[in-house]
């Protein structure tokens, strides 16, 4: 089952949609927004996380592999409740909108499975986008391919989260080179998510793509006191001017770091990946 690839949108482009040159605003100030041209809401959303911190998104999930989406307030009739109950009536997706960060939403196709006036939420199941169609019910959809598709999503969350903070953290520029390019730019994990390194900005660095990849491979490594340290036999090789201006001269030189302390890298971290740099050199 296909995550789709679908890329975080900013709020003012799902705000300013179009359809056949009529404006129908896909987000609104509201949870549930049904915009005034239509009869049923068209998306349903989280809020974005707070900056340093992961998104909110394991505890929306129920034991079933479903999305756990509260009412708006207390009161199972107000308006916007009982728009999205009536769009599980009929069987028509709305859009799930999962906040990461910095006014971005990572979008999903979301169908409301049931409706839980006790609890105050109602129960959604989640698919790409591509995936749904007006009419759709919960049986299309088997645990499995729930579950499938629930992991890629809060995955892609974390990844996007996290890309937003750091770079936000780093002013849009890669920390070794300063470029100011943000489609060039990566969030590099100081320690690995393979390796525990949690999605955090003090665990992160703003890269362009190179010097990413030259981190990774142990090209070059940071010292704990955040100075670049290029290795050994790559100061000495001979490759023509990218490798020279682009990695060579960039030993000894001072890493770009964020205004906050709280968002510059830790320390601890720093030390951990330059002895690996260190045994891998």
């Amino acid at each position: 089952m296909s995550s789709g690839g679908t890329a975080p949108v900013a709020y003012r482009d799902l705000a300013s949609f179009t359809f056949d040159g009529t404006r129908v605003p896909l987000i609104g100030q509201n949870g549930i927004f049904k915009p005034k041209v239509l009869d049923y809401p068209i998306s349903i959303r989280t809020a974005s996380p707070k900056k340093g911190e992961p998104p909110p998104y394991d505890d929306e999930i129920d034991a079933g592999g479903m999305l756990r989406y509260r009412y708006r307030g207390t009161d199972p009739n107000h308006w916007d409740n009982a728009a999205l109950r009536r769009a599980m009536n009929a069987g028509t997706a709305v859009l799930y909108l999962q906040g990461v960060g910095n006014a971005m939403y990572l979008p999903s196709g979301a169908l409301i499975v049931e409706d839980e006036p006790a609890k105050l939420a109602f129960t959604v199941a989640l698919t790409p986008i591509g995936s749904i169609v007006v009419g759709a019910t919960a049986n299309e959809l088997n645990e499995a391919q729930r579950r499938y598709y629930l992991r890629t999503v809060k995955q892609r969350a974390g990844q996007a989260s996290f890309r937003i903070q750091v770079l936000t953290a780093y002013r849009q520029r890669c920390a070794v080179c300063t470029l100011h390019h943000p489609e060039l730019l990566d969030a590099a994990h100081i320690i690995p998510d393979s390796q525990g390194g949690r999605p955090v900005v003090s665990n992160g660095l703003a890269m362009c793509k190179i010097h990413h990849a030259a981190f990774d491979h142990n090209l070059m490594g940071i010292r704990p006191d955040s100075v670049v340290e290029v290795r050994a036999d790559i100061l000495t090789e001979h490759d023509g001017p990218m490798l020279r201006h682009g990695i060579q001269e960039l030993h000894g030189r001072r890493l770009l770091t964020p205004r906050r302390d709280q968002w510059r890298p830790s320390v601890d971290a720093l030390e951990q990946r330059y002895e690996a740099f260190r045994e891998a050199s």
